[in-house]
């Protein structure tokens, strides 16, 4: 129900390989790959906010509800069950629409859910946590909600009206057919959209005032989007631009115009840009808003009159309110304690109010409205879960080989003292233009208390400082991120951060070719390294154009086998492949047995390579006592790559906790520490 350029980002992105749990990332596409279980929107029908306040001053504020309105009613998720209730009973009655467990469906999770417009039909995506395909499954509202029609391996999903709903399938990780379903008397189903490049991935959005369905087709770098018009639903696709390469745009709509989020133009950056419905090419575009340079878009909501942009610069949040009929904008900074960003679901094209949530590793979400008709910020003033307040933040900037300043953010208890003596746990990610998931865990929270110092390397590769970051961090350019990574270790080791001994790296998915490559080339700088699903066998995957992934990511990596330079210099980085004799950190890895976006056998390799090794360097130098790394690898038989519960990510940190509190060192850790990871062990 709405789009945000965050949307837009996990959908690009829902092809690659990635951190499961960056469900804050997250995600450039039209809908969300990821999103809470909850799929909510924030009640504010009893908040209040004082007219008198200067724009822009942050008011104290205790939200009530989380729902998400449509219409004359309310439908609220919770523990599998979707509830409805009228929006205007206060006797909290409520009808239950559909159960997972009573339906048939239990092991799997909530993940989107979509009311027609005439909300007689609601369409609901279900996934189990060992598969990446999800079930989309149709009820038909009335006296007793039945299931009409179940739809398997679905992805995205939008009612065009109130009885045509659009959906494209997804296989074997590629999404490129878009079909078309009808609820009425004649039910049929028709094939409308098929994307024949390989390296494109498909989805479908529905603009905020639902006058536009959009099927958009995705690259990493590129994007082209075709037009359904709701009013006529049957129409073949409009394209709107032909695809430009290097060129990513996505629309919304606004009184008969097309507003584009797009890289068009330089800086090739994002802008937002505006053209007529009956002139959609690119040589209409009129530009509306540019971003600063160094500027990272993380989100962007359409309203009626306004537009929110929320931004990143030097390491802070701000959102900039465009508003379209005085055509002025407002910069408004958010809390500096804030690193992590999530838009609430806004279904009302003519709704005053934004929602969304703040959050820090060290700082639980909390919840924030922009009011356009009272032009202040708002926040909730409870918090489920309490905010330590002796938590410390530093920014510190690192000088990377070539000079570039590469951002690093640093969290540390104010009570710890003698820091160059504390465990350090460096993180990094540095690929596809993801930023690294600064979002609140429970178990970050717990380091911090017992005095960890946890460190954020946000390096070239990511998207922390917009789209040029990420280009100067992939293909021809991925060892700038590692030598972005390596000056950040020594900086903080510099600065009193910790020191080598104590200091363990920690990185998923993708994350794992920089950790790998630093563990290769300065391995003095880290005693241990604990890997999630690791990519960590670049060039052989690259070179198997078989797996789903391989044609698609070669605008990230390259391709080995067209370009004989690009196989010399993925060989130049790739983990695997410079393994050699000499004193590694301890290495401690989570696999999954059917993760098919990175491939069990290249992380078997990896560790069976890195353990000779190890053992041919313990036994060229022979002296006793040597330091001998753990070499540690669980695969687990369950799971995905996309997805880890709650009690699975607490069993993942206590083994990982407990391998770093054994071979970061004793003298760097309390009694009560080596107790708690000992019996980890």
């Amino acid at each position: 129900m709405c789009w945000t350029a965050k949307s837009f980002v996990r959908g690009l992105s829902f092809s690659v390989k990635y951190y499961p749990k960056d469900n804050h990332l997250p995600a450039l596409c039209l809908c969300s790959t990821i999103k809470p279980n909850k799929c909510h929107i924030l009640d504010w029908s009893r908040s209040s906010c004082n007219s008198t306040v200067p724009p822009g001053r942050i008011l104290s504020w205790r939200l009530f509800s989380c729902k998400i309105r449509f219409g004359g009613n309310v439908y609220f998720e919770e523990n599998g069950d979707i509830f409805c209730s009228k929006a205007d009973d206060d006797k909290g009655n409520v009808r239950i629409l559909f159960s997972t467990e009573d339906m048939g469906f239990s092991g799997t999770v909530i993940k989107r859910i979509r009311v027609s417009p005439d909300e007689r039909y609601l369409a609901i995506s279900l996934k189990s946590e060992n598969s990446e395909e999800a079930t989309c499954v149709i009820m038909k509202l009335g006296d007793v909600p039945i299931v009409e029609e179940v739809i398997p391996n679905v992805f995205s999903f939008e009612w065009a009206t109130n009885d045509v709903l659009y959906y494209t399938s997804q296989k074997n990780l590629k999404c490129q057919n878009v079909f078309m379903t009808t609820f009425t008397n004649e039910k049929y189903t028709k094939l409308v959209y098929t994307e024949q490049d390989a390296r494109f991935f498909v989805d479908i959005h529905c603009t905020k005032d639902r006058r536009f369905l959009t099927i958009n087709s995705n690259s990493k770098t590129t994007s082209e989007v075709w037009l359904i018009d709701c009013r006529h639903p049957f129409k073949l696709p409009v394209l709107v631009q032909a695809r430009t390469q290097g060129v990513i745009y996505h629309i919304e709509h606004r009184n008969n115009e097309l507003y584009i989020l797009t890289s068009y133009g330089e800086p090739a950056e994002y802008k937002l840009m505006k053209a007529s419905v009956v002139s959609t090419g690119m040589e209409n575009w009129q530009l509306v808003y540019a971003l600063e340079e160094k500027t990272k878009l993380i989100d962007l909501e359409m309203f009626r009159d306004h537009c929110i942009m929320f931004l990143q610069k030097a390491g802070c949040l701000y959102l900039n309110v465009i508003a379209f009929v005085s055509r002025s904008v407002q910069s408004i900074q958010l809390p500096t304690w804030a690193c992590a960003f999530e838009l609430e679901s806004h279904p009302e094209h003519a709704s005053s109010t934004c929602y969304f949530q703040l959050t820090s590793p060290a700082h639980p979400p909390r919840r924030f409205a922009y009011s356009f008709k009272e032009n202040n910020l708002i926040e909730q003033a409870a918090e489920e879960v309490p905010i330590i307040m002796n938590c410390h933040t530093t920014r510190l900037l690192a000088k990377s080989k070539d000079e570039t300043l590469v951002p690093i953010t640093v969290f540390h208890n104010t009570n710890s003292k003698e820091l160059h003596r504390k465990p350090l746990l460096v993180h990094v990610y540095g690929a596809y233009g993801i930023d690294l998931n600064m979002s609140f865990r429970e178990e970050k929270l717990m380091l911090i208390e017992e005095g960890w110092i946890l460190a954020y390397c946000h390096v070239r590769g990511g998207g922390e400082l917009g789209l040029r970051w990420h280009k100067d961090g992939c293909q021809q350019n991925k060892l700038k991120g590692l030598y972005d990574l390596k000056a950040c270790i020594m900086l903080l080791h510099e600065l009193g951060f910790s020191q080598p001994k104590y200091t363990a790296l920690t990185a998923a998915s993708a994350g794992g070719v920089l950790a790998g490559a630093v563990c290769n080339s300065d391995p003095e700088l880290i005693r241990a390294m604990v890997l999630q699903a690791p990519f960590v066998d670049v060039l052989n995957t690259m070179m198997k154009t078989h797996l789903p992934l391989s044609i698609e990511e070669q605008e990230e990596w390259g391709n080995p086998l067209a370009d004989e330079k690009c196989m010399k210099y993925i060989k130049n980085y790739c983990p695997y492949h410079n393994i050699k004799p000499q004193c590694y950190p301890s290495v401690f890895i989570t696999a999954y047995e059917n993760d098919q976006r990175v491939p069990l056998t290249g992380i078997l390799r990896y560790v069976q390579k890195l353990r000779k090794a190890t053992l041919d360097h313990a036994s060229r130098t022979g002296k006793e006592g040597n330091w001998i790394p753990k070499i540690i690898l669980d695969i687990q038989a369950s799971g995905s790559h996309c997805d880890s519960s709650w009690e699975d990510s607490l069993t993942e940190v206590s083994s990982s906790l407990c391998l770093q509190g054994l071979q970061l060192g004793e003298d760097c850790l309390c009694e009560k520490q080596i107790s708690q990871v000992q019996q980890l062990y």
